[in-house]
């Protein structure tokens, strides 16, 4: 675990934490080659998505990929409010029975996952679902772990991390204060 310091604006490497994430899960698809045609990988709008599209890519899986946006499904939707920009899910294949790996940019309170694991019942009942991350930065509030983790950060609750994507589709990782 790094503890990193309250400096607001800091960057981190985003690119190093996905390419330990990427390691960790290409050597879980090597011990089990029937696992990698079998496994199928969700993200989790917006920064969860776009690590899992790469991921996806990367690893070439054989099973489409699938995206949701958990927000509505959230227990805190009320203090939290409704956001505009909402994606609908795009699953399209079959849920039920299925190995999944949901991916998240940065797992914190373990809300989102939980909201996510919702709409993914949904849509039917894994066999397994196994959470991947960029980041954990700890403060969990619910009984929530990733089994594939890029990073493991220490933060104060007043920062918080922001992911962007640039168009070669390398991350940053930012650092706020808030």
């Amino acid at each position: 675990m790094t503890d990193i310091d309250p400096d607001s604006g800091k960057l981190l490497d985003a690119e190093l934490f996905y390419r330990r994430l990427l390691d960790a899960l290409r050597a879980r698809l090597e011990s089990a080659p029937d696992f990698q045609q079998e496994v199928a990988m969700v993200g989790i709008h917006s920064g969860g998505a776009w690590i899992a599209r790469r991921l996806h890519a990367d690893l070439k899986l054989q099973q489409p990929l699938g995206s949701l946006d958990s927000a509505l499904y959230r227990d805190d939707l009320s203090e939290r409010g409704f956001r505009a920009d909402v994606q609908a899910a795009q699953i399209s294949f079959e849920v039920a029975g299925r190995h999944i790996i949901l991916v998240d940019d940065v797992l914190y309170t373990g809300r989102t996952v939980r909201g996510a694991l919702n709409e993914l019942f949904d849509y039917g009942r894994p066999a397994r679902v196994e959470l991947a991350v960029l980041v954990d930065r700890g403060g969990r509030e619910l009984p929530v772990a990733a089994q594939y983790t890029g990073e493991t950060l220490a933060l104060w609750p007043s920062q918080n991390l922001v992911l962007t994507q640039n168009e070669d589709n390398t991350f940053i990782l930012a650092l706020e204060t808030a």
